[in-house]
Parts: structure tokens; C-alpha cells; sequence
């Protein structure tokens, strides 16, 4: 993300701004920017006395207002990190003094997570007339998600395959913090240049190549009954690992899209992508589905799941087991 080096560019020069306002659904950046801010603007000498760590939970805006407008001792600067700040949210307005006129030695991070200032409101307007960096950190669709894991391996002397980084993303979803995370242990087992393979993904996280979801949904889509009935089975036996919410839900998505899919006039590889915000490794399969499952099935296949899904949740049919709803839920579909 462009924006997100700028960011560390700046502060890597010795050139960081009074405030960081880092906002947004996104957490992994929020975390990212700030750790670095921890690590780079003070030496460890003098972190001791100039460098804190807040809490939005624990602290009243007043506090860290007063805490930034201390002066740093021994030192150029002062470093005051605000976690979780938006249990602030409801005071978060009260920033708006301090921006207007913010203590040139301190450099305060708000991390604001989940949420975003209104930027009618005068805070957005002080924090932009101070030199203040607003960052927004916004989710990822699941289509760029593996162009992220590319990147992020590269720029670290890996690479990983297109199957391998699907299954990832299958089974880890959009959360850019828990994908760093598995591919932190990745690296601590392979050797820099290394390709990463579906292989090291189910040796060293344990996520099965050829029984998951994404395999699932091929299978279905292919209405390869035999494919399927092995892959709901091992679901069975392993059901810790193979949540039937997630499988739920990812068929629901699958489905849904395949009815837009139908209603496309364009049906281009490329215009297929743009409007399912789908990787375009994955119009074949739409392709082949659409062939299996006209419209009027796939909406019937729809309501069975959202069905199936309330039998999950106890509604209907109090405990029943995973392994009989895998079941039922292959037999209305195929």
C-alpha cells in the first residue's frame, strides 16, 4: 500500500508528525504503522522516560492530552500510543483542541480500530489544518487478498503458488493479521526463495490440500458427486477443523454469486472478475457451474442452505450432528 510507506518513509527520515489518527476496519496496518512508530522514532535508551502506551479502555481523553503535552526528557521527542482507542469514541471529539495546537515534541498515535471520524465533525477538520496523518485502514475484498499475500511474500524473498495462497485465504479469510501471522511460522521453517506450496501449507498449518472448502465448492460446481461425498466425510470425521458455518456460508456466497453471474449480460472473463470481485483464477469455475445450475436451481439451492444454516444454529433441529447436516446439505444441492 503506497500510502502506508509514505508513512514509514517520512518516519524513517527522522521527519514524523505530531499525530497518527489510524482508523478503520483493517487492523493489521493500524498495528503495523504504530509498532513501528514504537520501534524507530526513540532509541532504547530513551524509551524509558518518553515513551508510553495508553489504553482507550483504561483512560479518559484528558489523560492522554495531559500526557501529551508533556515535555520529553533527555530526549527530542516523546511517544504516546493509544490503543484501542475507539472505546474513546463517544469523547473522541474532545481531540479537537489538542489538534488545533498539538505539543511539537509528542508524537501521539490514536489506533481507532474498527471505526472512522466524521469528517463534518471538527476533529477530522483540526487533525488536516495540524499536519496530522489520517489513515484509513480499509478491508481487503477476498479477490485482493491473494495479490496481497504475493506481494508481501516477494518483498520478503518468497514466492508461493496461486493454489496455495487461495487455500489461505479459504481458510483464513480476509484478516491480513492472522494470513501474517501463518505465514510468519511458513518462513521460520523454509529457506528465503523458497516457493510456497499447498504441500508446506497443510504440513506446517495444517490445513488439508485436497479436503477443504475451496475443493468442496469445485467439486460442487463440477457436481462431482464423488469428489464431494469425500471431502463432506473427512468434514466429518474432522469437525474442529472443518466449522459447518464456514462451509455454510462460503456455499451461500458461492451460490449467490453464481446467480448474479447469470444475470450478467457480459459474461467476459474479465467484466466476470470485476463484477463478482472474484480472483480471475475463478471464472471457470462459474463458468462450468453455471452450465450445472441454472438460475431458478441456484436460488432454489439458496434457500436450502440458508435453511441448513438455521438447522446449524439449533433452530429447528436441537443438536444435530455436523455429519447429518454435511450429508443433507449434498443431497439438496446435487
Amino acid at each position: 500500500m503506497d500510502e502506508v510507506k509514505q508513512i514509514v518513509e517520512e518516519i524513517r527520515k527522522g521527519q514524523p508528525r505530531p499525530i497518527y489518527f489510524l482508523m478503520g476496519d483493517e487492523t493489521y496496518y493500524i498495528d503495523r504503522i504504530a509498532d513501528f512508530i514504537s520501534d524507530t522514532v526513540l532509541t532504547e535508551e530513551e524509551k524509558g522516560f518518553n515513551q508510553v502506551v495508553l489504553y482507550g479502555k483504561e483512560v479518559a481523553v484528558d489523560d492522554v492530552v495531559s500526557q501529551a503535552k508533556r515535555y520529553p526528557m533527555m530526549a527530542d521527542k516523546q511517544v504516546v500510543i493509544v490503543k484501542e482507542a475507539q472505546h474513546l469514541s463517544r469523547t473522541i471529539d474532545q481531540f479537537a483542541a489538542y489538534a488545533d495546537n498539538p505539543q511539537p515534541s509528542t508524537v501521539l498515535v490514536l489506533c481507532y480500530k474498527y471505526k472512522k471520524l466524521d469528517k463534518r465533525k471538527k476533529l477530522y477538520k483540526s487533525l488536516l489544518s495540524s499536519n496530522a496523518v489520517i489513515f484509513e485502514s480499509k478491508k481487503l475484498y477476498e479477490n485482493q487478498v491473494t495479490e496481497w499475500i504475493r506481494k508481501t511474500l516477494k518483498s520478503q524473498g518468497y514466492t508461493i503458488s496461486h493454489k496455495a495462497s487461495i487455500l489461505l485465504v479459504e481458510f483464513l479469510g480476509t484478516d491480513l493479521s492472522r494470513i501474517s501471522n501463518e505465514l510468519e511460522k511458513l518462513k521460520l521453517v523454509l529457506p528465503q526463495s523458497s516457493q510456497i506450496t499447498p504441500d508446506h501449507i497443510e504440513q506446517h498449518i495444517g490445513i488439508s490440500k485436497d479436503y477443504n472448502n475451496f475443493e468442496l465448492k469445485k467439486a460442487i460446481g463440477e457436481k462431482d458427486v464423488k469428489k464431494a461425498t469425500q471431502i463432506i466425510n473427512y468434514f466429518t470425521r474432522n469437525p474442529r477443523d472443518n466449522p459447518f458455518v464456514v462451509t455454510v456460508t462460503l456455499l451461500h456466497t458461492f451460490f449467490s454469486q453464481l446467480l448474479q453471474y447469470h444475470g450478467l449480460k457480459d459474461h467476459s472473463p474479465k467484466n466476470v472478475a470485476s463484477a463478482l470481485r472474484i480472483n480471475p483464477y475463478f471464472v471457470g469455475e462459474f463458468q462450468t457451474a453455471a452450465r450445472n445450475y441454472p438460475m431458478k436451481r441456484a436460488s432454489q439451492i439458496i434457500s436450502a442452505l440458508r435453511e441448513l444454516d438455521l438447522k446449524g444454529k439449533g433452530v429447528g433441529a436441537s443438536n444435530m450432528p455436523q455429519g447429518e447436516l454435511l450429508k443433507e446439505l449434498l443431497a439438496r444441492i446435487l
